[in-house]
């Protein structure tokens, strides 16, 4: 089984799949590798990749709080197979304290990105997701049921510095993580990437060995560490090149399909050889930036 991360690991600001991934990936489909996308975006964003990938396997949206079906039909979100959501409470008082930080708080629930009429971002952010947007007049109000996910958005590297005092703030009633430079995100208590990879690797009936994750941010440490074949990508924090055992080359040589296709898809003799490089890799990086146990 293969899962993978979407921003910083298949595609750059450009939102372009490259030709050498897509073939790695479609070869992977075809033998009969399940390949599913774990992203932290909602799963109606993902799945414009995913139907371009030709992948069939269940995508994996916001941390892991939400997974569906590939849909039969491309105007339709596929099936719901499971949905983790925010207590509302909780919610609330992320939203709250992402405003008292000075971080401009969204919050995304099902397939919808809510965000406060106010927002001066909410063209471009709508536009990163390929989905509209709805404004409403405060967003603490419009939070009355669970949600799936808090979004505070900041600053590139003010989500990371707050990321500390976040955590602390929200232990037992969320877990927080960062998935990009500007967003650090309030998802329920026990979601993560690497908890829903377990999950799809039951489901599948795949041993956690045997599944290669590829990922390149905070959010990604969890589904990394968890399976036998845990990717970074080279520009991901310190303590994502920690936990994984390989290192990937970089976005812009298509690294992730060049892992794919020399790991999943060469020979026996093939793989153990890329093995050793991207170990080598991995290895390289950790002398030159060791990790920041704070972080965790």
């Amino acid at each position: 089984m293969i899962a993978l991360d979407i921003d910083g690991t298949l595609v750059d600001d450009d939102l372009a799949l490259g030709e050498r991934t897509r073939a790695a990936i479609g070869r992977a489909v075809h033998r009969g590798i399940r390949v599913s996308l774990v992203t932290g975006r909602m799963t109606s964003s993902a799945l414009r990749f995913a139907a371009s990938l030709g992948l069939r396997d269940p995508i994996v949206g916001y941390q892991g709080a939400l997974a569906r079906d590939m849909p039969l039909r491309a105007d339709r979100v596929g099936r719901l197979l499971r949905h983790r959501p925010l207590p509302a409470a909780v919610a609330r008082d992320a939203v709250r304290w992402s405003r008292s930080v000075g971080l401009d708080a969204h919050a995304n629930h099902l397939e919808e990105l809510i965000i406060p009429a106010d927002d001066p971002q909410v063209d471009d952010y709508s536009a990163f997701l390929g989905t509209r947007a709805i404004r409403v007049r405060d967003l603490g109000d419009w939070i009355r049921r669970p949600v799936t996910k808090i979004v505070a958005v900041g600053a590139p590297g003010r989500p990371n510095a707050l990321l500390a005092t976040a955590r602390d703030q929200f232990r037992g009633r969320s877990d927080v993580t960062v998935a990009h430079p500007r967003f650090l995100e309030f998802v329920a208590p026990g979601v993560s990437k690497g908890q829903a990879v377990r999950w799809l690797a039951r489901r599948q009936g795949v041993p956690l060995e045997q599944v290669l994750a590829i990922g390149d941010q905070l959010n990604d440490i969890e589904m990394i560490a968890a399976v036998g074949h845990g990717t970074a990508m080279p520009q991901a924090p310190a303590d994502v090149i920690a936990a994984a055992r390989y290192v990937a080359p970089p976005l812009i040589e298509e690294g992730a399909g060049d892992v794919i296709a020399r790991l999943a898809l060469g020979t026996l003799q093939e793989a153990r050889s890329a093995a050793r490089t991207f170990e080598d890799a991995a290895a390289a990086l950790r002398e030159r930036q060791p990790a920041v146990a704070s972080a965790r």
